[in-house]
């Protein structure tokens, strides 16, 4: 086992892998910005090393300070937990090249998953559902185009081969605007993402998004954890999510989940990942794969009892993963919420002092989050400050249970979206589960659906 990982990261899940090290005797060595000098896991972590100033292209994404950091502090492995780097393939072949171990999968996967032409292709060959559509990227020519989008049916989307987080994608609903909408992906992808390759698919109007989480290791085990439902959405990002899907057949979760299992057997996959799903209609259809821990990971973590930052570190360091399929159950249900700090309305975001800050308590509640009283939210980054999740024995006692502890948080000096989520856990539709990917988009602009 390593004795000493330096996490190449920050926020909530710096100080969430610095917890897994502390349990399991590992030493760590937190890297910060500027910014990030005041911050719990930086004074918490046997040592801290200074990686640049705020902006994080000089600090959190910046290699050579990371790999500096790794050296002069002689840390065997390097975790990048999610966001930053955690994808960048290059990254992770520069940690190995240098002699460290990268706590995540080998960068051909995370290179072949970063595309999603290639990453589809993949998981049909495993037969793994995937949405209908072009074989590949798309061709020059026009008229091949306006065959791919006639076969498939419309409305299609038009996704950035090298695109993420919601970027680089364009609903089309007529052939009139086809060729036009392909010219205009193609020049932002290669602007935002330096690959211009774009695909198509078959556009789904009400899915669910549901992800399969994934453990593997090198000796070619490899296990599901069961399914997250997190379709409630706002501009492509997840608000809260949910474990187990409402609604879902354990036996449709179980096939799914089996496919995504033997998908990582066959590309030789390692460490944690997640297999992102649109559902419609009783079908499965893969959109991407995560190749790295993911931020919903807790309620995972809470309705099957393992620990998936541990396990990512063990089978980095070579070891076997501890348990089989067979050994995995499923119990209760938890829902998380994101915390960000941000209006609830307008989401603006909202830097500044915590003036007052009280985590939310109780049976069943874990709130995972690296701010405190004082704490100053710097404006740089992402705008979330925690995690706030509930596990209860049903769905409806970790609904209770949450209602309670969005009571109990307090977040003042800076605007939160704690009123957004206050609102969800009293939302009908929210309530009877099943929710599609653009439910609160409507809600939000006061639309019915």
């Amino acid at each position: 086992m390593f004795e000493k990982i330096l996490i190449a990261n920050r926020g909530e899940i710096a100080l969430r892998i610095q917890r897994a090290c502390r349990e399991m005797g590992i030493k760590t060595v937190a890297v910060y910005s500027e910014a990030d000098r005041d911050a719990k896991y930086v004074k918490l972590a046997d040592e801290s090393v200074c990686i640049g100033p705020a902006p994080s292209a000089q600090s959190y994404l910046h290699v050579p300070s990371i790999i500096a950091a790794a050296e002069v502090t002689d840390a065997a492995a390097i975790h990048p937990g999610y966001g930053f780097l955690s994808e960048n393939a290059d990254f992770a072949e520069r940690v190995e090249s240098s002699g460290f171990t990268f706590i995540g999968p080998r960068p051909d996967n995370i290179r072949l998953m970063g595309d999603k032409v290639a990453a589809k292709q993949a998981m049909i060959d495993a037969k793994v559902p995937c949405v209908p559509g072009s074989d590949g990227a798309l061709a020059d020519d026009p008229q091949e185009i306006l065959k791919t989008a006639r076969a498939i049916g419309y409305p299609v989307i038009i996704k950035a081969a090298g695109g993420g987080g919601g970027r680089g994608m364009r609903v089309v609903h007529t052939e009139a605007a086809l060729l036009n909408a392909v010219t205009m992906t193609k020049t932002e992808a290669g602007a935002a993402f330096g690959n211009p390759m774009v695909y198509m698919e078959k556009f789904l109007e009400t899915p669910r998004h549901i992800e399969i989480q994934i453990l593997a290791d090198e000796h070619g085990n490899a296990v599901h954890l069961g399914e997250r439902d997190c379709s409630m959405q706002r501009r492509h990002q997840k608000v809260l999510e949910e474990a187990p899907a409402p609604g879902l057949d354990p036996k449709l979760r179980d096939k799914i989940g089996e496919r995504c299992a033997e998908a990582c057997r066959k590309i030789g996959y390692r460490g944690a990942g997640t297999f992102e799903f649109l559902y419609e209609n009783g079908e499965f259809y893969f959109i991407e794969m995560n190749t790295r821990v993911q931020v919903e990971h807790p309620v995972t973590e809470l309705i099957t009892g393992i620990d998936i930052v541990q396990t990512q570190i063990r089978v980095a360091a070579g070891e076997k993963l501890p348990f089989q399929q067979k050994d995995i159950r499923f119990r209760g249900h938890a829902v998380e919420c994101r915390i960000n700090a941000e209006h609830p309305t307008t989401f603006v975001p909202s830097p500044g002092k915590l003036t007052n800050y009280h985590a939310a308590g109780g049976p069943g509640i874990r709130v995972d989050s690296h701010v405190y009283h004082g704490y100053y939210v710097p404006p740089h980054y992402d705008s979330m400050i925690g995690k706030l999740i509930a596990y209860g024995d049903t769905r409806d006692q970790a609904i209770a249970r949450m209602r309670g502890a969005l009571m109990e948080m307090v977040v003042e000096g800076i605007q939160s979206n704690i009123p957004l989520h206050q609102e969800l856990m009293n939302d009908a539709a929210f309530i009877a589960g099943g929710t599609s990917i653009h439910y609160l988009e409507h809600k939000l602009a006061g639309e019915k659906g």
